[in-house]
């Protein structure tokens, strides 16, 4: 794949208290949390950028699920059709897949990744079932890389900057302009739920939009307090590591044993990414101009009620990328859905850090505030117009909604016996 900007990479959140998470958690389900855990760690240390992130935890904890389910059958397969010796070691099924999944996304790790495993496998005894239980796990981890090696990750760039002959446009490539094309987990394109445009620039939505973002999202805005300030800047961070944290608490909270954990992460990483293919397809389809753009060009839409601001700047670095729709928006919104299909609504109090926001921690009573404030902080930090965050939020629940009905379902010989 090609090199990724430290722009691109976003600027990540800091993996907090993973020790105090793995305590709380039932043992059979800690195999879970700690390779989710332990990928976010990784992702900080080697500087993975969000989008290789969130493909590799969607293969890791597919991965991982399967293996599982086919010691356990209980839920359908996402893909593969492995067989295992009801005996088999499950504990040993799940950390076998995960260290497979994250040997093959960092080769250069693997004596780091091999102690992991083995610290993993010291609490399972040794015998067949052990034996078993690895044994599946490699065939999953195998399995499911296999599945993803011609996704389309690898695609090389051809985005074309919009210009006339001979007129100047800034040399910078935006990022993920491929990503639209990317073979989703559960959606069947990028483009099955593209919304519609964006609104007219004469409309009422826009006129609204514009001069809100003008006022409260800009670098010296005297309306936005300082406490939206906070919310903006806890909000830079972009990719998994803005919701990984959120999944291992609801996790904790509902007491998963190893089976139904390993299939909400899984339906959650395959949802996350899922949002990004989808929300980048929009993008690229639209390539809708970003507030600084379109403020310091607004003389040029026909609107009076929108006027031009030739110095106007943003609290923080726009993403490079197109505006529309809002991609923040689009994730935690596809990832709290599938949550929500999973457990319901009821998760307790969450909270987080964020490396963006030293000395911060943002807590929430339920899944939709936390989503709500993630919109609201990309227009506090002059990113993205209202609408955008609207249309993200939609676009969000379908992908959740679509992962929980379609994908890793309760098989009918387990829904008979539940009865």
């Amino acid at each position: 794949m090609r090199p990724i900007s430290r722009v691109e990479s976003g600027t990540f959140l800091v993996v907090s208290a993973v020790v105090g998470v793995l305590t709380q958690m039932p043992a059979r389900a800690d195999v879970i949390i700690e390779w989710n855990a332990k990928a976010d760690e990784l992702a900080v240390e080697q500087r993975t950028p969000p989008i290789d992130h969130a493909r590799w935890l969607a293969m890791l904890h597919v991965a991982m699920f399967e293996a599982v389910n086919a010691v356990q059958p209980k839920y359908t397969p996402y893909k593969l059709s492995l067989k295992s010796d009801p005996k088999a070691s499950r504990e040993a099924a799940a950390a076998s897949a995960g260290h497979d999944v994250m040997a093959a996304q960092y080769p250069g790790l693997k004596p780091q990744l091999d102690a992991t495993l083995a610290a993993m496998l010291a609490s399972v005894p040794d015998g067949q079932a052990k034996s078993d239980g690895i044994e599946v796990g490699r065939k999953a981890a195998t399995g499911i890389i296999a599945l993803r090696a011609d996704d389309g990750i690898g695609m090389r760039e051809t985005y074309r900057p919009q210009t006339t002959p001979g007129v100047y446009v800034p040399t910078v490539i935006p990022v993920a302009s491929t990503i639209g094309a990317v073979t989703p987990w559960v959606m069947t394109s990028g483009s099955q739920f593209r919304p519609g445009p964006p609104p007219a620039l004469t409309s009422q939505t826009w006129t609204t939009d514009i001069n809100e973002i003008r006022e409260v999202g800009a670098n010296d805005s005297t309306t936005r307090t300082a406490e939206q300030t906070t919310i903006a800047r806890f909000w830079f961070a972009v990719g998994p590591l803005t919701y990984n944290p959120i999944v291992r608490q609801v996790a904790v909270a509902k007491h998963m044993d190893l089976l139904d954990c390993a299939r909400l992460f899984a339906l959650v990483s395959m949802a996350g990414f899922d949002a990004q293919v989808a929300v980048f397809d929009a993008k690229y389809a639209y390539n809708f101009w970003r507030p600084m753009t379109a403020i310091r060009n607004a003389d040029q839409t026909g609107n009076s009620a929108t006027p031009r601001d030739a110095t106007w700047l943003p609290l923080g670095t726009t993403p490079m990328h197109p505006e529309y729709p809002c991609a923040h928006c689009i994730v935690s919104t596809a990832v709290v859905s599938t949550i929500q299909g999973v457990v319901g609504d009821d998760v307790g109090e969450l909270s987080m850090t964020s490396a963006t926001a030293p000395g911060v921690t943002r807590k929430w009573k339920r899944l939709r505030d936390y989503t709500d404030e993630i919109a609201l902080a990309r227009i506090y930090a002059g990113f993205h117009y209202r609408n955008s965050t609207v249309v993200g939020h939609e676009m969000g629940r379908k992908i959740g909604d679509l992962a929980t009905s379609t994908c890793l379902r309760l098989t009918v010989a387990s829904s008979a016996g539940a009865r």
